[in-house]
């Protein structure tokens, strides 16, 4: 009477003449006898036990599984689209989110993040500069922008490179006025937006003026990095590694990063697996949104 035809404890302890405890505990009975049994069937494109064995393996706060399978391989719009709705959902109130102005999944996920009706964030801060080629800064100042124009926050620009020619540059620039603005905000963020990369650059950082030479990317692999988060580069570990690059990053500091409480990776692809899979085991990010493919990679399945 409960189970198949929907009819509500009080009416069925009237029909029967029972009491309405006594209903209770017969309907728990009848479940610890399993006579009753309760089925969860998943919808299509929910992967959740994948999800549960990488939050488990590397202790993440949450992780996201989209089948991302595109035209070409593409996973890029599957990241977006989960993303947005990630965002979409968890931006409620009084947030300060961090975002890298380097990474097209963001860029993508941006682009269809859906207007928040009410203020979600108080202010959207770059947390690694972004000049390089004019064409191209735009997308870093676009990024920021948009960012904050859909959650009704306060955006904070980073004017400046990501990484400069000497450390004496760097020094000047840190220093300036306007850079000041966002690095103070830094220690305050409730979250971080971030993209994964891997060693070699993506397209995007390529055009954009900040791209690593090919001497600094040697000199990165003799450490043996795999990928890094805001140009802060790490072995197969996690574990920082340690370069003259490092004092030429205009951009959040590994500590105040890794002091961020809640810190999204969004990234995806076969040739990114090393540098994710580092990120995670060193834990700069706590939350992973990436694609099918790579999430049973991670978690070891075939």
């Amino acid at each position: 009477m409960y189970h198949e035809r929907g009819i509500r404890q009080p009416q069925i302890a009237t029909q029967l003449g029972l009491s309405q405890p006594r209903v209770s505990r017969l309907l728990r009975q009848a479940t610890a006898l399993g006579i009753v049994r309760t089925v969860v069937s998943m919808p299509p494109g929910v992967y959740s036990d994948v999800e549960e064995r990488l939050q488990s393996q590397y202790n993440l706060r949450e992780a996201i599984v989209v089948d991302t399978v595109g035209s070409n391989g593409d996973v890029l719009p599957g990241l977006a689209a989960a993303t947005a709705h990630y965002l979409d959902t968890t931006l409620t109130s009084k947030h300060r989110v961090g975002i890298s102005s380097w990474s097209e999944s963001l860029l993508r996920a941006v682009e269809v993040l859906p207007r928040k009706q009410t203020q979600a964030v108080d202010e959207v801060v770059q947390i690694l500069g972004g000049v390089g080629d004019p064409e191209v800064q735009i997308q870093a100042t676009r990024l920021t922008t948009r960012l904050a124009d859909l959650t009704g926050a306060t955006p904070i620009f980073l004017p400046a490179p990501g990484f400069v020619g000497t450390p004496a540059a760097r020094r000047t620039l840190i220093n300036d006025a306007s850079v000041q603005a966002a690095a103070k905000r830094w220690p305050n963020l409730t979250d971080a937006l971030l993209g994964i990369g891997s060693l070699e650059p993506s397209p995007l950082l390529r055009r954009s003026g900040n791209a690593l030479a090919e001497t600094e990317q040697d000199e990165l692999r003799r450490h043996g990095a795999v990928g890094d988060v805001c140009f802060r580069f790490f072995d197969e570990d996690g574990v920082l590694v340690s370069s003259k690059l490092d004092q030429r990053i205009i951009g959040i500091s590994p500590t105040e990063l890794l002091a961020v409480p809640r810190r999204v990776g969004v990234a995806g692809g076969e040739r990114k697996f090393s540098a994710i899979r580092a990120a995670l085991r060193g834990g700069w990010v706590n939350v992973i949104i990436t694609d099918l493919n790579m999430g049973r990679r991670l978690v070891g399945d075939p």
